[in-house]
């Protein structure tokens, strides 16, 4: 499966380590939302590449063969296609792009770790080269996601247990290899010496999903999802199974989910924008557009703002001359945090508010739309849940770990309200 909006702010990486890079080296081909959607675009591009690259008949049925086996998963038999491709035509992105997912594939194969990781390093230039070209399909951005979380070496680590790290390896050279009756035995046996390894689950269950067996597949990946309802990757590949039964009402909620376990990882956006093409809606946009403060009112003091967003930004600048330092004693440096936005947000509603009971109108009429979105936010107890995922900088992304820790089900309310359609 290829693994928000990009409306939001993205300065932070959810993941955690090596923890976050092991369970999304897995891309598998079948069961994805995103290859759905993306079929036909895909084939598109096929077409004008072929026509750009002026490549014989020939290269031409090569580079089909290559396609077709990588899209049936016969990545390790389309790989040396693919580099042959590659070689002959430099400026063939799509080759560049599956060239360098299948020797993600093939690193898995290889006992030389070093190896492996100059593999997955070469994948990752192929990558960068293909973003030069223009490529900028999922696949390509999910991969260089991925890769760009490596360390220098190229290396995984999938445990800190030497034993259960060896057996994954083991099952990820058989998974790669297709054996997956054999990867089975392998991630099975990491369980036994690392348990609640949430790796050799997920791996279980995209195995499962692999061979079409799709109660055991479900019951794995609910299984990961307990482990660590926080790692949005089980969601994200237990919500394509669903869709690929055609239960796209779970999906969605599975994708919300996903969501609000990482909610700044831009591959989880990527899913809900294909789940959302796939049932023929679309992503809501969810902004409340806050007026700047005029620069005449920073230097004279003059009144001419809506009453509504002068209280914002008086709020806001209460924050950072005093109020941050004693909410925050123990940090040295000023951030921007979700209860500063919250409190600013919440007294500009409250303010509106007053100036709707008064009939007065606050003289808020400029920014009509913005207020009505802020007080429905407001009534709904969302406020704080439209800050984290629309207004989640570096700053107020500290705030999310222990916020969701209390409030999931406002989480996902708010992403079931206000962003996540449901299926027409």
């Amino acid at each position: 499966m290829l693994r928000v909006r990009f409306s939001h702010s993205m300065a932070v990486q959810s993941w955690k380590g090596n923890k976050s890079v092991a369970p999304l080296m897995r891309m598998p081909s079948r069961r994805s939302l995103i290859a759905l959607a993306a079929a036909a675009c895909l084939l598109n591009a096929s077409v004008v590449v072929a026509a750009q690259t002026g490549s014989d008949a020939a290269d031409q049925a090569k580079r089909r063969q290559a396609i077709i086996l990588f899209e049936h998963g016969q990545r390790l038999e389309a790989l040396p296609l693919l580099a042959e491709l590659a070689t002959a035509n430099p400026k063939d992105a799509v080759v560049l792009v599956e060239y360098a997912a299948c020797l993600i594939d093939h690193a898995a194969t290889l006992p030389d770790q070093q190896a492996a990781g100059q593999e997955r390093l070469h994948a990752r230039e192929l990558l960068n080269r293909a973003w030069e070209l223009g490529d900028t399909s999922t696949l390509a951005l999910n991969l260089s996601q991925l890769l760009n979380q490596l360390p220098e070496s190229g290396a995984i680590k999938f445990s800190d247990n030497m034993q259960a790290d060896q057996a994954i390896r083991a099952g990820e050279a058989a998974f790669s290899r297709r054996d997956f009756e054999q990867a089975l035995k392998d991630y099975t046996k990491a369980l036994e010496w690392e348990p609640r390894s949430y790796t050799a689950t997920l791996f279980i269950a995209n195995t499962y999903d692999r061979q079409r067996a799709d109660a055991k597949a479900a019951e794995w990946y609910e299984r990961a999802i307990r482990l660590d309802p926080d790692i949005e990757t089980a969601y994200r590949y237990y919500a394509d199974l669903l869709a690929k039964q055609g239960d796209m009402a779970k999906s969605r909620r599975t994708l919300i989910e996903a969501a609000v376990a990482e909610p700044y990882n831009r591959m989880v956006w990527r899913e809900l924008h294909a789940w959302a093409s796939l049932n023929h809606t679309q992503i809501n946009e969810v902004y409340v557009s806050v007026p700047p403060l005029p620069v005449a009112e920073t230097a004279h003091g003059a009144n001419n703002s809506p009453a509504a967003w002068r209280t914002y930004h008086a709020v806001k600048a209460d924050w950072k001359r005093e109020i941050f330092a004693k909410r925050f004693p123990q940090e040295k440096e000023y951030r921007h945090s979700l209860a500063e936005e919250s409190e600013a947000l919440a007294a500009a509603a409250d303010q509106a508010q007053r100036a709707i009971n008064d009939q007065d109108g606050g003289g808020a009429a400029s920014s009509e739309q913005a207020v009505t979105l802020l007080l429905k936010l407001q009534k709904s107890g969302l406020l704080d849940a439209y800050i984290l995922f629309s207004l989640g900088d570096a700053g107020i992304a500290r705030d999310y770990a222990s916020y969701r820790s209390k409030n999931r089900e406002k989480l996902e309310q708010y992403l079931d309200q206000f962003v996540v359609p449901p299926p027409s």
